[in-house]
């Protein structure tokens, strides 16, 4: 058994959604409060000189905001504020900015709810979660009473639905994957193509639900087009999550094309490259490799789909570009070896990952 860090996530009931909505607008006060203080402090006069950017770090901002729960009424805890404020200031330093976007309470730029919170500032008391003095049903499908909280947040999704998200430690026994090896194609026709002949097959959920999702942006009913976005965000989620814990179970070492889906979505083929899911698809074999001591390697798949994982040679006869789409199967015409397609750029792509673990990865 090995304790690792998991963040867990449970719906909160929809009768506290009031008392989360208006905490939610008092964390955006003080976002809102610190954005306003930055921009206007970051640039300091200099003799002769002129101004300089020195920034505003996160303790100089909760000095100056100390007061503003008080000031301003507001329901939510002090470690709300502070860590509002630091993600705040890691924002501006990510971004390289002094301001950042302004968090809305309302209209068509809302902000989706968030109140964030520090170690200690929620538990668990019979049955319910407590902060803020405030106390919080869950649909608590993890057993939260058997852990130690400690940092998380409340978030908001499209629909209007809260969450608790946690951060806790679990004992876990983990298992090696079983030592194989493996290389995956991603594509349209197929999700994903493994060079041992499994298959991730298109899921089509955007596709199957293209006609019922027209039917409700005509008649206008914003909570129906919610409710269908949300059903295909998680059928397409619940089929990778079902295919990546059967590829990282039997394998210690992935390799995966490093396929441009940004890239992709600006040609016609937009609609079946963002169903596909390929991003989400590769942060999960990523992070689940990891997780059973796996190795998991991106690679450049250029010429993968033409050259012969036979002979290496990239024949006449082999598919060329966007025009040799329609080309499933072809035929080397230096070795006379047939193959499928993604097949083959998967076994191409699994060669590619042995060749730099080989050279090892170069140092810029």
């Amino acid at each position: 058994m090995k304790p690792v860090i998991r963040t867990l996530s449970v719906r909160v009931r929809d009768k506290h959604a009031c008392v989360l909505n208006r905490m939610a607008f008092d964390v955006n006060q003080v976002w809102n409060a610190a954005n306003a203080y930055s921009a206007e402090f970051s640039w300091v006069p200099v003799p002769e000189v002129g101004y300089i950017n020195c920034g505003t770090s996160a303790f100089e901002l909760m000095k100056d905001l100390k007061g503003i729960r008080k000031e301003r009424g507001m329901i939510i805890d002090s470690t709300a504020v502070q860590e509002t404020i630091a993600v705040h200031a890691k924002a501006r330093k990510q971004f390289k900015k002094n301001k950042l976007n302004w968090r809305c309470s309302g209209g068509a730029r809302r902000a989706l709810g968030w109140v964030p919170f520090k170690s200690g500032a929620a538990t668990w008391v019979n049955g319910q979660i407590r902060y803020a003095g405030h106390y919080f049903k869950v649909w608590d499908s993890y057993g939260l009473s058997q852990f130690d909280f400690r940092s998380g947040c409340f978030s908001q999704d499209s629909r209007g639905r809260w969450y608790f998200n946690i951060v806790v430690h679990v004992d876990v026994d983990i298992r090696p994957a079983e030592g194989g090896q493996i290389g995956i194609d991603l594509g349209l026709k197929t999700t994903a193509t493994c060079s041992n002949g499994d298959t991730l097959e298109r899921q089509d959920c955007y596709r199957n639900l293209e006609s019922k999702m027209g039917i409700a942006q005509r008649a206008k009913d914003k909570k129906r087009i919610k409710a269908i976005h949300a059903k295909i965000k998680h059928r397409r989620k619940d089929a990778i999550h079902k295919f990546s814990n059967k590829v990282v179970k039997e394998n210690s070492l992935i390799v995966v094309g490093n396929v441009s889906a940004s890239g992709l979505a600006k040609t016609k083929m937009v609609k079946s490259v963002l169903d596909a899911g390929w991003a989400m698809l590769k942060t999960q074999l990523e992070y689940k490799s990891i997780a059973t001591q796996g190795v998991f390697i991106e690679v450049n798949e250029s010429y993968t789909t033409q050259a012969c994982s036979c002979c290496g040679c990239i024949s006449a006869s082999s598919p060329k570009g966007r025009a040799g789409l329609g080309i499933r199967e072809w035929t080397c015409a230096e070795c006379g070896t047939t193959h499928d397609r993604d097949m083959n750029a998967a076994m191409n792509i699994l060669a590619l990952g042995h060749k730099r673990l080989a050279v090892g990865i170069p140092v810029l």
